[in-house]
């Protein structure tokens, strides 16, 4: 297999993913996933109305993405979302960086780098 795997989750505010996603495309990430998240962190609470009650909440909509690398570097990933995804902001959020141990397609079986390659 020999290739190094590379997942890297960044946890964000929903703002200009579609300007990140776009730069993203540009430097070769041809695949992503995205999750609908709640977060608390250094962020103050706010007060939100619920069917006429005021309630004070900690809870920020994030949106979790998800992208295996192996072709293109991590630090270009790293370096996009930082530049794209940044308000300057407490409640920026995170990114995540782990090494994958192995991918496999369901459907072809194939395995590491032959795996994240778009084959239809």
């Amino acid at each position: 297999m020999g290739e190094v795997l590379t997942k890297i989750e960044i946890v964000t505010r929903p703002i200009n993913f579609e300007k990140f996603k776009e730069e993203l495309a540009k430097i070769g990430v041809s695949g992503l996933t995205i999750l609908d998240a709640k977060g608390t962190g250094l962020q103050k609470s706010y007060v939100e109305t619920y069917r006429g009650v005021n309630r004070q909440t900690s809870l920020h909509d994030r949106i979790k993405i998800e992208i295996v690398v192996c072709e293109v570097p991590v630090q270009d990933v790293i370096d996009v979302a930082r530049k794209y995804l940044s308000t300057g902001k407490p409640g920026d959020g995170k990114i995540f960086v782990y090494e994958l141990s192995n991918v496999i397609n369901i459907r072809t079986g194939k395995e590491g780098h032959d795996a994240l390659k778009n084959e239809f």
